[in-house]
C-alpha cells in the first residue's frame, strides 16, 4: 500500500513537477511476468523516477544494513526502504554476491520486475562505465528478458553529492527486451557472462547517448578516494540500489 501512496500521492506528484518526466518505449515493459530492468545510473533519483513512470511495481535490492538499524532512525529507514519497494539482500550465505543472486532469483521467480544497475554504482561524471557480470549471471540462470533503460537528466534534477532537487527534464527511455536464450546451458561461463553484460551496456550507450569508459566506476571512485588519503573499503554489491 505504501508503495502506491508514495508513487501517486506523497512523492510522485512532486517528482513529476520537478522533473517533468518524458517516457519513451514504455510498450517494451511486459504487462505480466518477470523481467530485469537494467538501467544506467546517474543519480539517487534514478530509483525514484524509474518506478514513477512504470505502471507495475519495481523491486530493487538493498543492503541489509538498511533494515537492521535500531532506534527511531533505524525504524524509519527500514520502513521507508520497504515502502518504496526495496528488499534486503539475504546475507545468510557467506558469499555476499551469491546471496544477492539468490535474493534476485526469488524476486523473478515470483513474476516481478527487478531493477538493476549493471555499473554497480552511480557514474561519477555522467559517463557510462563497465558493467558488472552479476546481471548476466542472473539473466542466464533465470532466462527472463533484460530490458535496457536509459535515464537521462536525473543528474541535473539531483546533482551528484547533493540532496536537494532542482527543476529539470528527466527522460526515461526503454529499449526492446533482450533475449539471451541462445546461451542456454552456458550459465557461469565467465566469457559468456562478460559478453552478455557488454551487450547490455552497448544498448544502454545507444539509448542514453553517454560516452563509454571501459573501467569500473567503483574503481575510479576508490582511486580518487585513495588519492585524497582515504582508505577505500571493498564492498560486495549486486546491484547498488537507490542509496548507492
Amino acid at each position: 500500500m505504501w508503495y502506491w501512496l508514495f508513487k501517486y500521492v506523497l512523492l510522485g506528484p512532486l517528482l513529476a513537477l520537478i522533473g517533468r518526466p518524458k517516457v519513451e518505449g514504455l510498450e517494451n515493459i511486459p504487462e505480466h511476468g518477470a523481467a530485469i530492468l537494467a538501467s544506467n545510473h546517474l543519480a539517487v533519483m534514478d530509483s525514484f523516477y524509474l518506478p514513477l513512470v512504470v505502471r507495475r511495481r519495481i523491486t530493487f535490492l538493498a543492503k541489509s544494513e538498511y533494515f537492521t538499524g535500531t532506534g527511531i532512525k533505524g525504524w524509519f529507514t527500514r520502513w521507508f526502504y520497504t515502502a518504496v519497494g526495496q528488499v534486503p539482500i539475504d546475507r545468510t550465505d557467506s558469499d555476499a554476491a551469491q546471496a544477492a543472486l539468490n535474493t534476485a532469483q526469488r524476486i523473478l521467480q515470483d513474476g516481478k520486475l527487478l531493477g538493476i544497475y549493471p555499473e554497480g554504482t552511480r557514474s561519477p561524471d555522467g559517463r557510462l562505465y563497465k558493467g558488472k557480470t552479476g546481471l548476466a549471471r542472473l539473466a542466464l540462470h533465470t532466462g527472463v528478458p533484460v530490458i535496457p533503460v536509459a535515464m537521462v537528466g536525473t543528474n541535473v534534477v539531483n546533482p551528484p553529492g547533493t540532496k536537494m532537487l532542482r527543476p529539470g527534464r528527466v527522460t526515461v527511455r526503454f529499449g526492446k527486451p533482450m533475449d539471451f536464450s541462445r546461451f542456454d546451458g552456458m550459465a557461469d561461463n565467465r566469457f559468456i557472462e562478460r559478453a552478455v553484460t557488454d551487450e547490455v551496456i552497448y544498448e544502454l550507450m545507444g539509448l542514453s547517448g553517454q560516452e563509454y569508459v571501459d573501467i569500473y566506476a567503483a574503481s575510479l571512485k576508490n582511486g580518487a578516494a585513495q588519492q585524497d588519503g582515504a582508505t577505500a573499503q571493498p564492498v560486495a554489491r549486486f546491484p547498488e540500489t537507490a542509496a548507492g
